[in-house]
C-alpha cells in the first residue's frame, strides 16, 4: 500500500479500466470509476462488481462509481484514461479545463491521423501537461485477481513518472520506468496486430513453430517501425516490447489473439467481433500501422498480410502461405 492516499478518477469502465481501479483502491487510494454507459454503471453500483467483464472480483469499499463526470474529474488528483484509442481525443477535450495530471493506459494509434497518443495528448492538453503511459504485459483478469504482474510506466518527466509508479506499486504489481514513450507506445500498439496473426496461424492448426516465427519476426517489425519513429531498440527487448508481444500472442485471454483464432477457423470478422464483444484494438489499428510503415518505408509483411485478411483481399490460409513463400533473405 502506498503511504499517501490520493483521489484518482478512472475514465473507462471496461475490463482494463475496472481492473486498474480495483488495484488502485486496494493500494488505499480513493478511486472513482466512470463509464459512458449509464445502465452498465448503475448495474456496477448495485452489484459492487463489473458483472460483465470481471464478475468474480468485488469492488473494495473505497472504489466508488462516479455519479457525475465533472464532479469526479474535478475532485481528482490524478486521472487514469483506459478507453479505446479512437475515443481519446474527444475525451481529452472534455478534460482540458481541469488541468489534472494524466495517466493513460490505452494502447493504440489514433484513426485517420495515424498519431501516437502522446502526440494527441500534447495537441489537446499542451506539451507541458503532466502525463505518463502505463503499458506492458498485463491481462485485466489477472490484475484484478491480484496475480503477480510487471508493467512499464513511460513518461518524458522522470519525477512525474516516479509519482505514478508509487500509485500502482505493491507486493504483486511492479512498475518499471522508461523515458522512451514512443517505443513503449509502438510496442503496445503493433503487438495487437501481430496477436491477430498468431491467432490466425493457430486457428489454421499450424502449430508452435509457425507461432514462434510470427512472434520473432513480428518483434523485428515492431523494432524497425519504432526505430524509424525515434524509439530506442533496447525498449523492444523489455516488458513493453517482447513481454507484451509474447503475452498477447500466446494466451487466449488476449481478445486480439481470440479474434485471429476465429478467423483462422473460418469465421468472418463480423462473427468474431460479435463473439468477443469488446474492441479489438489490432483490427482497429492495423491500417494506421501499415500507413506509418509506408510513410517511413518500413517493410512489415506480417502486419500487411493481417490487413489484407481483414479487408478480405486474401484468405487466412493464403496469407500464411504467402508469408512463407516470400523471397529468402538474411535475418
Amino acid at each position: 500500500m502506498t503511504q499517501t492516499r490520493k483521489k484518482i478518477t478512472v475514465l473507462g469502465a471496461g475490463s482494463w479500466g475496472t481492473a486498474l481501479a480495483i488495484l488502485l483502491a486496494r493500494n488505499g487510494h480513493e478511486v472513482s470509476l466512470w463509464g459512458r454507459e449509464t445502465l452498465q454503471m448503475q448495474s456496477m453500483r448495485e452489484a459492487r462488481c463489473n458483472s460483465f467483464y470481471l464478475p468474480d472480483t468485488l469492488f473494495p469499499d473505497n472504489l466508488m462509481i462516479a455519479d457525475d463526470f465533472c464532479s469526479s474529474v474535478g475532485a481528482a488528483d490524478y486521472l487514469l484514461l483506459a478507453i479505446p484509442s479512437s475515443g481519446v481525443r474527444e475525451l481529452l477535450r472534455r478534460l482540458k479545463p481541469f488541468n489534472t495530471p494524466l495517466i493513460w493506459a490505452s494502447k493504440g494509434i489514433e484513426p485517420h491521423t495515424n498519431k501516437l497518443l502522446h502526440q494527441v495528448i500534447c495537441e489537446e492538453l499542451g506539451k507541458n501537461h503532466s502525463s505518463a503511459l502505463l503499458t506492458g504485459p498485463s491481462f485485466a483478469k489477472e490484475v484484478a485477481a491480484g496475480l503477480p504482474t510487471a508493467v512499464v510506466i513511460a513518461g518524458f518527466e522522470h519525477v512525474f513518472a516516479k509519482q505514478v509508479m508509487a500509485l500502482f506499486a505493491n507486493s504483486h504489481f511492479r512498475p518499471y520506468y522508461t523515458a522512451d514513450v514512443i517505443g513503449a507506445e509502438i510496442g503496445g500498439s503493433v503487438k495487437n496486430v501481430l496477436a491477430i496473426a498468431a491467432g490466425i496461424s493457430d486457428g489454421l492448426g499450424f502449430g508452435a513453430n509457425a507461432r514462434t516465427a510470427i512472434i520473432t519476426r513480428g518483434l523485428n517489425e515492431i523494432a524497425q517501425l519504432g526505430a524509424a519513429l525515434g524509439a530506442k531498440l533496447e525498449t523492444f527487448m523489455g516488458l513493453s516490447g517482447m513481454g507484451d508481444l509474447v503475452l498477447t500472442c500466446t494466451d487466449n485471454l488476449s481478445r486480439n489473439r481470440r479474434f485471429g483464432l476465429a478467423l483462422g477457423t473460418g469465421k468472418s470478422a463480423e462473427q468474431a467481433f460479435k463473439e468477443i464483444g469488446q474492441v479489438v484494438e489490432g483490427a482497429e489499428n492495423v491500417k494506421q500501422v501499415v500507413a506509418l510503415a509506408a510513410q517511413h518505408k518500413i517493410d512489415m509483411p506480417i502486419t500487411q498480410h493481417v490487413m489484407q485478411v481483414l479487408e478480405q483481399t486474401m484468405s487466412p490460409l493464403a496469407a500464411v502461405e504467402s508469408l512463407f513463400a516470400r523471397e529468402l533473405k538474411t535475418e
